[in-house]
């Protein structure tokens, strides 16, 4: 996979890792508070573990032009090596970097670990409280509150990309205000993919598959797959079931190519024109024009059912392991700056946590030719305005991963979607 598919998409970690990570939580590796920082003038080495490309390599250059005695050297692994790995390091107080970037579907784990990482608090970093969404800025807080464990570098703010030479081939609109207006709901959208199968556009589908559109709709949900107290709610939940059952309704009208995220046959059918629509946070507009080279001009973006919503947003924490924790802490100072997640995402899409950004010009009238010109900047600004945040529970990960195997049986046929439901819950149960 590229490197920013490993940056960005959202492979699920296994049962058995996260049990480890819960069964890791408690004690804690070296008392931070007795470790010396630097002396002045003293070279030292900071190692940054990442899943991908987080677009910093030109941030580093620019940080060591005032810190020339700090080396700075990333370490890049997938993104499920990555977050196994850092369970593995955490358990033996040994192998973790200095700084560790924690994607947002898995935080709440790590968190819940607050003696195996520095409260950034001590470095006076709760000052940058005030800048955040106040909900990632939560994200980042030990479970107690009393901690300030990790800061926020992006939010993944929904919208819905699409193929306007496909849409023009199935009749539809392909203005992105018209666009919009034909799915301000999911029923819509299903609506709309059914006009679009009926004009039987060769070689395409409407959509690539049902599972991030499952994971849009939950996301927008007031409560999603956890209730405020950790209780896994998939069965009580009518707003995952009717996200399940509209999700199956693409499958069994035949709207999509049942490519899965992530995979490489996924991968190819951007270039390919395998399907007119994808779920589109805002750093997957880099991924596509990544995958999708000779397209430039036939992509653009519209408002996403719904109107709003989040999938993905990373967090920097730094373990008890480092040996620099001062210097750790004043590079993520540096990195989550107002100014460097605004360069960040005008380089790699990832769009900005501090909402002080989202009426800046600089970032309102952003634009990609790729797509048409279309407004990145004021699209995504309006999705994270509009956005409510929803409570993320400890083993959020599994639950997703019991909810998109049952889609992939019914998809495959091997289910009905009432089969593959009974199946989920029983699955889900099994999760502790």
């Amino acid at each position: 996979m590229t490197p920013r598919i490993r940056r960005l998409g959202l492979p699920l970690l296994t049962a058995s890792v996260l049990a480890l990570a819960t069964a890791c939580g408690g004690g804690g590796g070296g008392d931070t508070a007795t470790k010396a920082s630097a002396t002045p003038g003293e070279k030292i080495k900071l190692t940054v573990g990442l899943f991908g490309d987080f677009g910093f390599k030109p941030l580093y250059a620019e940080y060591k032009k005032t810190h020339p005695n700090v080396e700075i050297v990333e370490n890049v692994a997938q993104f499920n090596d990555h977050h196994s790995n850092l369970v593995k390091r955490l358990a033996t107080n040994a192998g973790a970097a200095d700084i560790e970037a924690v994607e947002v579907g898995y935080v709440s784990t790590f968190t819940a670990q607050p003696a195996k990482f520095t409260d950034l608090k001590q470095f006076g970093l709760d000052k940058r409280q005030a800048d955040y969404l106040d909900w990632k800025w939560q994200q980042g807080l030990s479970k107690d509150g009393s901690q300030v464990l990790g800061l926020g570098t992006d939010v993944g703010g929904l919208a819905m990309c699409y193929r306007k030479d496909l849409f023009k081939k199935a009749g539809l609109p392909t203005d992105r205000a018209e666009v919009a207006a034909l799915w301000p709901t999911w029923e819509q959208y299903i609506a709309t993919g059914k006009k679009f199968a009926g004009a039987s556009v060769a070689g395409a589908k409407f959509v690539d598959s049902p599972g991030e559109i499952l994971r849009a709709m939950v996301n927008q949900a007031p409560i999603g797959l956890y209730d405020a107290q950790d209780q896994i709610i998939v069965e009580s939940n009518p707003e995952v079931k009717k996200a399940w059952d509209l999700s199956n309704q693409l499958t069994q009208e035949g709207l999509t190519a049942k490519l899965a995220a992530f995979s490489p046959p996924w991968n190819t059918g951007f270039a390919k024109g395998s399907f007119a629509t994808i779920i589109c946070p805002a750093w997957m507009t880099g991924f596509i024009q990544e995958q999708a080279k000779d397209a430039t001009g036939k992509w653009d973006i519209a408002t996403v059912p719904g109107g709003s919503g989040n999938s993905g947003g990373s967090h920097l924490m730094v373990p008890k392991q480092s040996k620099h924790p001062k210097e750790a802490a004043e590079l993520i100072d540096f990195l989550t700056s107002k100014d460097n997640q605004a360069k960040v995402f005008k380089e790699e899409g990832t769009f900005p946590s501090i909402p002080a950004l989202y009426d800046d010009p600089s970032i309102q009238n952003f634009t990609k030719p790729f797509f048409g010109d279309a407004p990145i900047g004021k699209i995504y600004s309006e999705a994270a305005k509009a956005l409510k945040p929803q409570h993320l529970g400890p083993k959020e990960a599994d639950v997703r991963t019991a909810i998109g195997n049952g889609l992939g049986r019914v998809e495959q046929g091997k289910q009905t979607p009432d089969e593959a439901w009974a199946q989920v819950l029983e699955d889900v149960k099994k999760i502790k």
